[in-house]
């Protein structure tokens, strides 16, 4: 939830607590946090001499405090969370190495499906970075299976270049921000 004052986000935090006490519930402390966030955090934490503000996880994002380049206005910067996407290509890697001896359009086939699936969810402005890292080490991961499918490295990286076009789909924005996605 989002407030502009402290003592209404303190006092929401006590309302909730009550109210799923009332229930038998209770909110888990580690993911519970009041933290300043939102346009003037940046200026008021530089009046204070503190750092940066405080950063996020939410639904896959980790939500920073940003500026754009040019005008400097306030944005919300979203990227993967780091640990997940750490996670996701090692699991990836895994099964790789798992089907090396299948099919290369097999693989092939899989491996977009499950770049493609990840893009239509994380491809969001400003993580276009992190995503084009996950699809280079996708694909880096791809070439160490299939080399290691005899003694000899036979796949040279012109001809892997060629199946990275075929199989693995390139990183774009798939969801603008939300004033350009509703514009009337």
């Amino acid at each position: 939830m989002g407030f502009e004052f402290a003592e209404d986000a303190r006092a929401f935090l006590d309302g909730l607590r009550k109210r799923l006490g009332q229930f038998g519930l209770s909110l888990n402390e580690a993911k519970t946090r009041i933290l300043e966030f939102g346009r003037y955090a940046i200026e008021r934490r530089a009046r204070r001499g503190q750092r940066r503000p405080e950063t996020f996880d939410f639904l896959g994002f980790t939500h920073i405090c940003g500026q754009r380049r040019k005008t400097r206005s306030f944005i919300v910067r979203r990227l993967t969370v780091a640990k997940r996407l750490r996670a996701t290509l090692k699991a990836i890697r895994a099964a790789l190495m798992q089907r090396r001896h299948a099919p290369i359009k097999a693989v092939g086939v899989w491996l977009r499906r499950v770049v493609q699936g990840y893009l239509n969810y994380h491809a969001v402005p400003g993580n276009l970075k992190r995503l084009g890292m996950f699809r280079a080490e996708v694909c880096r991961a791809w070439m160490r299976a299939l080399r290691r499918r005899s003694q000899r490295s036979r796949l040279t990286w012109e001809r892997f270049q060629r199946l990275i076009a075929l199989y693995i789909p390139k990183v774009r924005v798939l969801h603008p921000y939300p004033n350009q996605r509703f514009a009337s």
